[in-house]
């Protein structure tokens, strides 16, 4: 395996691979002067200075690096034909491009692909459109030089797989964004999606005496026995038996008392996020105030009142009394100095609400057109607002979490810096309040309503800036709760308990996202499409889409016996549409081609294609490598 990248992401992939799959690989990365870095913000307050140092201090005292690292490590600053033919990439089985910039990722794979037609390639793209257009690229690429296609389309698609000579394109934003929104709302679910399959694994609290939690599905994990908030214990390695348990058996599920529970549920339908209609063009009733509103309806009641006072002094027809009305009330009319006194009477007074409603008239012109000119402006936070969650930064990955912060109508602020942040757009297509300003200044959180929010996503490229932001949110509101994006996983974890222990009745959440995206760039290196990552405390559960075929541990033997607590367990099963599953499953090829509810006595054919859940480890022992014992983190 050769792994090339510039920042964390390419580390943690490389011990991944190193570590849990027990693979041999090659890493590249730029010398040491030459990579990328977090910027460092010199206003941070002291409260911020002086947990960095105790963070500092615990991740020292530590020592744990990423595991394993790499057996070769290759220094070059940019990946060209020569480094890469170096690193073996024309003997090598996979290969990851996972630099934060896109064209050198793109310009490597090409060249990549020359070198190696039957390479299979894994690539970090943040443009999900381009990530498309690329994998049918090098897909072809491959067909033409092998003489046959690859073993796999796209690494997208809910029953691709990854052989060889095929290309799988990921994001780390799309990986973690849903396990970043998820775990800054309380019950909100944890989401796994991949085209028309949507899986949602929901925390429950642990059941009361004589009551029975609901399974949903099935049960993915029990949560540590440590803590009272289910989702907030440390759950790392070192829990023992009070950790969280993954994929428990009936048994473990029964016996455990007092315990959270993390449930599965199936979603049927993901439709698109966002309603239909032109994206920037306001409802028209945001087109007029209210008392706009109410000042045209008294004008048309007037109107109304008119012709019908005309009719019966004239006992004229109806549409006829309201067609000389509006003459009157635009003076178009002839005077009617030879009527009777009451036809003179309504025609003066038509005349005076026509010239009431020219004001009217007005004032609406220039309310549409104020309405369509900021319909494209930024919105600010509006009065009265409460239960928000506060969303700082729209990078990367802060955009990816905004979009489905928004696809689940959960109302949320955005404070950033930048005017010409890349989710700046995004905000305004979403008409999402956006307070500009740096959040290091006095005022701007307060700006966000920080006072009355639900929670606090600090989701910037700086590590200062975003514990700065939250011990400020937490002197502000101590139970306020809080998520922040740290750079390296150990320091995640070093800030977390730092913070717990500084305010052990506030919810705290430290993540990293090399260590939510690593897992699914290492399965899909291995030829293994991940449909995604659930973080269970400091664990991480992986949902794949596995061929049964070349499978002893599932070919041959019935859903039950194929089930292996603590390892994998098989969720859904895939059928052509119209198919039916025997041993008594239930029928919905025409709905989805993934059957859910397996009977526990359905056998496993090696025509199969199948769904499961599994740990780290238990992924790698089906992929045939020898998993390093108690690497499942």
């Amino acid at each position: 395996m050769v792994v090339c990248g510039d920042d964390g992401l390419a580390h943690r992939l490389a011990a991944e691979l190193r570590g849990v799959y027990r693979e041999q690989v090659t890493l590249v990365v730029p010398p040491a002067g030459r990579r990328v870095r977090q910027p460092v913000v010199g206003r941070a307050r002291a409260a911020s200075a002086a947990l960095l140092d105790m963070v500092n201090a615990a991740v020292n005292r530590t020592g744990n690096g990423d595991p394993g690292g790499a057996d070769r490590e290759l220094d070059a600053t940019e990946p060209t034909e020569d480094v890469l033919a170096d690193a073996g990439v024309e003997r090598a089985t996979a290969l990851a491009l996972v630099y934060d910039d896109d064209e050198t990722n793109i310009r490597a794979a090409l060249t990549a692909r020359r070198l190696n037609p039957r390479l299979r390639l894994v690539l970090r793209l943040y443009n999900r459109r381009l990530g498309q257009h690329i994998e049918e690229l090098l897909d072809q690429s491959a067909t033409l030089a092998t003489g046959n296609g690859p073993d796999s389309g796209s690494g997208s698609g809910a029953g691709a797989g990854a052989g060889a000579g095929s290309t799988t394109v990921l994001s780390d934003a799309d990986t973690a964004a849903p396990a970043l929104a998820a775990t800054a709302l309380v019950g909100t679910s944890k989401i796994v999606e991949t085209d028309g399959l949507l899986l949602r694994a929901v925390e429950r609290n642990p059941p009361r005496p004589g009551e029975v939690a609901d399974p949903g599905l099935c049960t993915l994990a029990l949560l540590s026995a440590t803590s009272n908030d289910p989702a907030g214990a440390d759950g790392s390695e070192d829990s023992g038996e009070q950790g969280p348990q993954l994929l428990p058996d009936a048994a473990a599920v029964e016996a455990a008392t007092g315990r959270g529970t993390v449930a599965l549920e199936h979603v049927s339908y993901s439709g698109p996020p966002l309603p239909a209609g032109r994206a920037g063009v306001p409802a028209f009733g945001e087109l007029f105030s209210r008392r706009l509103r109410w000042s045209l309806a008294g004008l048309a009641a007037c109107v109304v009142a008119l012709a019908v006072a005309l009719m019966l002094v004239t006992d004229d027809h109806p549409l006829h009394a309201t067609y000389v009305t509006l003459l009157d009330l635009f003076s178009i009319n002839e005077p009617a100095h030879n009527k009777d006194t009451g036809r003179q009477i309504l025609q003066l007074l038509s005349g005076f609400v026509g010239l009431l409603l020219l004001p009217v008239l007005l004032a609406a012109v220039l309310e549409a057109l104020g309405t369509f000119r900021s319909a494209s402006a930024l919105r600010k936070p509006p009065r009265g607002l409460g239960g928000h969650v506060v969303l700082l930064g729209l990078g990367k990955i802060g955009t990816r979490v905004l979009t489905r912060l928004r696809e689940m109508d959960i109302p949320v602020v955005c404070v950033e810096a930048d005017p010409e942040a890349r989710g700046m757009a995004t905000a305004r297509r979403l008409r999402v309040p956006v307070v500009l300003g740096d959040v290091t200044q006095e005022g701007v959180l307060e700006a966000a309503k920080i006072h009355r929010a639900h929670s606090l996503l600090a989701l910037t490229s700086v590590d200062t800036t975003n514990l700065e932001a939250v011990l400020y949110a937490r002197s502000v509101r101590s139970r306020l709760r809080v998520v922040l994006r740290l750079y390296d996983d150990d320091f995640a974890t070093a800030v977390y308990r730092t913070l717990r222990a500084a305010h052990p009745r506030a919810l705290t959440r430290s993540r990293s996202v090399t260590h939510l995206a690593a897992p699914s760039f290492a399965g899909a290196m291995m030829g293994r499409q991940i449909l995604g990552a659930i973080p269970v405390e400091r664990r991480v559960l992986l949902f794949a889409a596995v061929e049964v075929a070349g499978h002893p541990q599932l070919e041959g033997k019935t859903v039950g016996e194929a089930f292996r607590a603590g390892a994998w367990r098989v969720l859904a099963l895939e059928v052509s549409d119209g198919a039916r599953v025997e041993g008594g499953a239930p029928e919905r090829a025409r709905e989805s081609r993934l059957v859910w509810e397996l009977p526990d006595t359905y056998v496993l054919r090696g025509s199969d294609r199948v769904v499961l859940a599994a740990t780290r480890r238990g992924l790698a022992e089906l992929l045939g490598r020898r998993a390093r014992r108690g690497a499942d983190v």
